[in-house]
């Protein structure tokens, strides 16, 4: 019945209107010669293709668009509008495309054009409705706008065609903004109508527009969950061992976590500060115990002042955190934990300083000040009498950051005005714990390496004194000493890179950073105690051991401290090689070690650094006499005739030696006896069980850590011990075995949350060893396509996806200090793994069994001539010699190849799960996203997956900014 009715309404419509002369001249202006013809013609064709086929082909669509396009905008012609609204009924909501790449495209510009028709069709419908309704006649035009509503309603309702007015969009600007002008238009005319059907209608329709160029980055947030062990990890990790790293990486690691898992930003903030909490009270007494304080109270409030520039608005941000808190407040038990540890309400500082940083207003502050105020009133009394006194460490970390900045403008000054004065500025900050809150506050503010600066300063500028008078050389041998204990702890406390500075060309480098690089002995660093380092001017040695040997003590007036500083080894070598030759007695050697110890401590340390190099060469029964002077060396010295401030110089001297010394004590299973600060000054040292195979222990311990279902930080020590060991290879592959034992979902989840944040450790490493070995070999050798069925499979691609997104976002900043500090093993040169030309068969594509016939070849000539290879990337020209890109553009080749590929098997369900994955974790359009390395015939590959054939999976994985990306992509979808 629809059909006859539309033919004669379109012969209705010429028959009646024919006669009036006007009329023809009117539809000659509209229509050019033949284009009534024309539509007649279409009418016709619509209906044959309403008995053949489901959807209208190119031809027909032409026609209509020809129809449109002949400027048919004279909407009073009720007939001649209701026949081509009928017309585009019959086929608005059906279209599809399998023709070449450039007509798909022309579908496109075609969709949009008649989209912008009956915008302007629907806007002139509704301005008779309403001048109908001023005249008294509501009958005139409600009808139409009713029709065009519903066609609009009708188009815009299917997803696929919202996607090809998406890429019509990018490639006509102009016409997107004319549609917007036309909708603005639309918007003002049904203000006034009072039939909400229509408006409501029409304002559906408007959202349905409105939402196109954002339909990509619409994801919903996980709502079932309030637990996030990723984000925890994450955050510990951070606080345990890179403090002194920048919050810019930090806040875009976190925010990678939460855009890839789903989070809501109450959830993600309130699971930042349970990490905190959880630092705080587990952290081991001493400076760790510092530095947590100060990571918590400084330096995750500026995380937290960065992540709210991400998010939509200043006053949604304060609200999620203040939500956060309310969350917090219930967690009782862990704040009462934390409030008894430090003997101090931790949350009340906590919220001060959110408000102090604008992350809170100051209702938000007072209120939650004043709730955790009455909770605290029903715990048993949280302080006691013995540590009444005590200051709390929140409160002191807080104050020592403005003391800070105060003593870099001191150390600023002009060392040869006041030596006097800056000494006692240095001293007051040896005493207690001052040095290590200090430290603490300058870490976590970013201030660290300008500090460091200012001491190596201050140290070249005492190495030599010219017509001193004793006062003055006893103030400028203590300015050295404390220097280069200072420097030497923050070496040990916060890795040497915070020592070293930029090295500029023909620049003189400083003697402590000298000394530090090739001398000073450090976790995995092995010493040549033979290193022209330890072998200086003989006749500065002889004269320095004749000034250890004969002299009642060490004589400072005119010493340069720099010089015996490195003659101390060669002297030590002749003193020891005297002692085991029977030329010394040990009263001698008790003597030497008194002189050298007496004054400076800088000696001492330096005299240790070689004989822990020289003890590491000797065999077992060649170093008793090294290791005992060693412990000569170690304790005070109780005399009356030492220099100011001896005593806190020789704790920080004994907390360096006894570092420095770590390493070959364990190995030659020798105890020293370290004079005791009261607190573990190594706490995470020798963490691992003896005797045992450290797959055992990687195993258990990760065992234990899916079991809690989160990473403490002695876990974390344990994970980057075993990973410095083992090597990134050994450690991702053994972790992946565990990972594809497990067998329930939920298990193999909680597996990933806590996987990618052990990775974390190394992430760029181990990102390389997972996608350009692991992957690889799993999904090329059939015998282990069993191990990737799901669900183990399912979140061995989850991680894979995490760890590259993860790793490709970040690997163009620095690493972090935790990073630089590992030795660098080569796990093999990606350069010949991957070879860049294509013809070159790489190792990984050998393993390909891809057949150039199962490619999907397109259709046009542009697309024949495109490589099977050919990606967003290559016409980005990104970089292929960095091994990360090449290890994803090679992954991706292999995806695209068993994609290609007859054989189906769990292989080819785990590409669809990464697919998936990608898309799912990935912000709007591809660009700079690791799915530019995607060859771009993955993606006609790709729709033929029942899961992954939608509209909006192939708007997330082609790039969109290329004309090439769009071609692909109105292709893929057309045919959909």
């Amino acid at each position: 019945m629809k059909v006859v009715n539309l033919k004669q309404a379109i012969l209705q419509a010429w028959k009646e209107r024919w006669s009036d002369y006007q009329w023809a001249i009117n539809m000659k202006k509209f229509f050019p010669k033949g284009a009534t013809w024309d539509i007649l013609n279409l009418a016709e064709a619509l209906l044959e293709q309403a008995m053949i086929g489901p959807s209208p082909n190119p031809l027909i669509l032409s026609y209509l668009k020809y129809a449109i396009s002949s400027q048919f905008d004279d909407f009073s012609r009720e007939l001649c509008v209701q026949a081509l609204l009928d017309i585009m009924d019959m086929f608005c909501d059906r279209l599809s495309c399998h023709g070449k790449a450039e007509e798909c495209i022309g579908l496109c510009r075609a969709l949009l054009s008649a989209l912008h028709w009956l915008l302007r069709c629907t806007a002139a419908s509704a301005e008779r409705l309403r001048e109908g309704l001023e005249a008294g006649s509501p009958a005139t035009g409600e009808k139409q706008l009713a029709m065009c509503l519903q066609r609009l309603e009708k188009t815009l309702s299917s997803t696929k065609n919202r996607a090809l007015l998406h890429i019509a969009k990018l490639e006509e600007a102009s016409s997107w903004t004319a549609i917007e002008h036309s909708l603005l238009k639309l918007g003002e005319i049904l203000a006034n109508l009072s039939n909400p059907q229509l408006r409501s209608q029409a304002e559906q329709c408007g959202t349905l527009i409105r939402s196109i160029p954002t339909m990509l980055s619409v994801h919903s947030e996980q709502l079932h969950k309030t637990g996030f062990p990723t984000v925890h990890a994450v955050v510990l990790l951070e606080g345990t061992m890179n403090l002194t790293g920048e919050t810019q990486p930090l806040v875009e690691q976190l925010m990678m976590v939460k855009r890839m898992q789903h989070i809501p930003t109450p959830l993600f903030v309130l699971e930042i500060w349970k990490a905190c909490f959880v630092g705080l009270i587990e952290s081991p007494e001493g400076t760790e115990e510092l530095k947590w304080t100060a990571f918590t109270f400084l330096k995750i409030p500026q995380v937290l002042v960065k992540l709210k520039k991400y998010s939509h608005g200043d006053k949604d941000f304060t609200e999620d955190v203040n939500c956060a808190f309310e969350f917090l407040l219930k967690l009782t038990p862990l704040l009462d934990k934390a409030d008894q540890r430090y003997n101090c309400d931790c949350t009340d500082f906590l919220l001060q300083e959110c408000g102090k940083q604008g992350l809170l207003s100051e209702a938000s502050v007072n209120n939650l000040v004043a709730k955790r105020a009455a909770d605290r009133k029903h715990v048993p009394q949280l302080k006691s009498s013995e540590n009444a006194n005590i200051q709390p460490n929140p409160g002191l970390i807080l104050r020592a950051e403005p003391t800070v900045t105060n003593i870099l403008k001191t150390m600023d000054a002009d060392h040869s005005k006041s030596p006097e004065g800056l000494l006692g500025v240095l001293g007051h900050m040896l005493s207690g714990k001052s040095l290590d809150l200090l430290l603490a506050a300058a870490a976590a503010t970013g201030k660290l390496k300008s500090f460091a600066r200012k001491f190596i300063n201050l140290n070249e500028f005492t190495t030599h004194g010219s017509g001193e008078s004793t006062k003055a050389a006893s103030v400028r041998a203590l300015l050295f000493d404390i220097s280069f204990l200072m420097l030497c702890h923050v070496a040990q406390t916060y890795g040497s890179e915070v020592i070293l500075s930029e090295s500029s060309a023909g620049a003189e480098v400083p003697f402590f950073e000298t000394w530090m690089q090739t001398c000073m002995p450090e976790e995995g660093k092995i010493l040549n105690p033979d290193h022209p380092c330890f072998r200086p001017d003989s006749t500065k040695v002889e004269s320095l051991v004749a000034l250890l040997n004969n002299s009642s003590e060490m004589k400072l007036v005119q010493m340069k401290w720099h010089e015996a500083c490195l003659s101390i080894s060669a002297a030590i070598l002749e003193i020891l090689n005297a002692w085991e030759n029977g030329v010394l007695a040990f009263e001698s050697i008790q003597k030497i070690t008194d002189n050298i110890k007496g004054k400076v401590c800088s000696l001492a340390v330096c005299a240790v650094a070689w004989l822990v190099a020289h003890v590491r060469m000797l065999g077992l029964d060649e170093r008793e006499k090294s290791l005992q002077m060693i412990r000569q060396l170690a304790g005070p010295l109780y005399s009356e005739n030492t220099l100011q401030f001896y005593n806190e110089r020789v704790v920080i001297m004994s907390s360096i030696l006894e570092h420095m010394c770590a390493d070959v004590l364990q190995q030659t299973a020798t105890q020293i006896k370290f004079p005791s600060t009261g607190v573990d000054t190594m706490p995470y040292w020798n963490l691992l069980p003896p005797k045992r195979p450290i797959k055992e222990v990687l195993t258990d311990i990760f065992a234990k850590v899916l079991e809690k279902g989160w990473v403490d930080s002695r876990s974390i020590h344990i994970f980057d011990t075993l990973l410095h060991m083992g090597g990134v290879y050994w450690f991702c592959n053994n972790l992946i075995k565990e990972l594809l034992k497990e067998t329930r979902k939920e298990h193999t989840l909680r597996a990933v949350e806590l996987l990618y944040s052990i990775f974390c450790l190394d992430m760029q490493q181990v990102t390389l060893v997972l996608l350009g070995h692991i992957l690889p070999g799993l999904l090329t050798d059939s015998s282990k396509w069993h191990s990737l069925m799901d669900p183990p499979g399912t979140a061995l691609a989850k991680l894979a996806v995490w760890c590259a997104l993860s790793s490709y976002s970040s690997h163009k900043g620095q690493a972090s200090s935790r990073q630089k500090k590992r030795h660098r093993e080569d796990i093999e040169d990606y350069i010949s793994l991957f070879p860049l030309d294509d013809m070159q068969p790489s190792k990984l594509m050998r393993l390909l069994s891809s057949n150039e016939e199962d490619a999907n070849i397109l259709s046009s000539p542009t697309d024949r001539s495109m490589s099977s290879s050919l990606s967003a990337s290559q016409l980005h020209t990104v970089n292929m010699r960095d091994p990360l890109n090449r290890v994803l553009a090679n992954l991706f080749l292999l995806i695209s190849s068993i994609l290609g590929s007859r054989t189906a098997g769990p292989h080819t369900q785990f590409v669809q799960w990464f697919m998936e994955e990608c898309v799912d974790c990935l912000e709007q359009g591809s660009r700079g996203s690791i799915l530019q390395f995607m060859p771009f015939t993955t993606v006609s590959e790709l729709v033929k997956v029942s899961a992954m054939s939608s509209p909006k999976v192939v708007l997330a994985i082609t790039d969109l900014s290329l004309p090439l990306g769009r071609q692909v992509a109105a292709k893929a979808i057309a045919a959909l």
